[in-house]
């Protein structure tokens, strides 16, 4: 029998490698379905996701509801920040109140790092710079402040910059909750039936990384990014978690929470799916 080829898209990261490695290298199959990596940035897949491009795709939670009517939110391969997440990051050490009108670079307007700085300082000016180039962007004084997201997070200090603001730590000190970063979008034109057979693969292939880990690290430490061995273990740790299994009752309250906040405040401008998740 032909299989059915699903599309599947993912940020090029060492937490997503990790997540993905047993469907990548046939560690999970399945009989009726074939996957088709593609990988590419964030905003990137957001924006493609507006377009209804790949079957099945990683997407920011704050870009979802401008393509629930093409995808439903998965319950499974979520990224969740819980009492950390992207940082802000500055050439000196300043408070957090001294962001206010500053000029800081941003990994793009749907991420959803964008989202939680809206919320947290709504006054600043954004610089919208592909995020491998923002701890450049701010060692070179282009930029007031960074806001940092992947593998940032853990080396910016290697470049002599300092934090500012965690904003992972902010959110549950503000809200006690985790912060729900990133999900996997599926085409609602998939049935029911369908949808659920599919997130069963990808449960089983985060689940296969997370009972293999030294096997799934190896393979995810090529998309490392320069990140020596303990550093990627240490990141992949923080974003592959019992949230990236399924979201949970805590972490969907985090999903409403975040989108409900993000449209009070403006920041959303669409308006909101009736069912979050599908």
């Amino acid at each position: 029998m032909t299989k059915q080829e699903i599309s599947l898209a993912h940020s090029p990261d060492s937490d997503d490698a990790f997540m993905f490695y047993a469907l990548a290298t046939g560690q999970v199959q399945s009989d009726r379905y074939s996957f088709r990596h593609h990988l590419s940035d964030i905003e990137t897949l957001n924006r493609q996701a507006m377009e209804g491009v790949w079957d099945v795709t990683a997407i920011s939670i704050h870009a979802y509801p401008y393509v629930a009517d093409r995808y439903a939110l998965m319950s499974c391969g979520a990224s969740v920040g819980d009492n950390y997440g992207p940082v802000v990051v500055a050439k000196k050490s300043m408070p957090p109140a001294a962001l206010r009108g500053k000029r800081i670079a941003v990994p793009g307007k749907l991420t959803t790092a964008y989202l939680a700085m809206k919320i947290f300082e709504p006054d600043f000016e954004e610089v919208v710079v592909p995020f491998d180039q923002i701890l450049e962007e701010v060692s070179q004084g282009k930029v007031d402040a960074g806001l940092l997201i992947h593998e940032g997070q853990l080396t910016y200090d290697q470049q002599g910059l300092h934090c500012v603001i965690d904003l992972g730590q902010w959110w549950n000190k503000e809200f006690d909750l985790p912060l729900p970063l990133g999900g996997n979008g599926i085409r609602r034109a998939y049935s029911a039936a369908e949808r659920a057979e599919i997130s069963e693969l990808l449960q089983k292939s985060i689940q296969f990384a997370l009972d293999h880990r030294e096997k799934a690290m190896g393979y995810a430490l090529d998309f490392a990014r320069g990140m020596d061995t303990g550093l990627a273990d240490r990141f992949v740790g923080m974003y592959v978690n019992d949230f990236t299994l399924d979201f949970g009752a805590r972490g969907r309250k985090a999903v409403e929470k975040l989108l409900q906040l993000g449209k009070e405040k403006g920041i959303i401008t669409c308006e909101l799916p009736e069912e979050i998740f599908a």
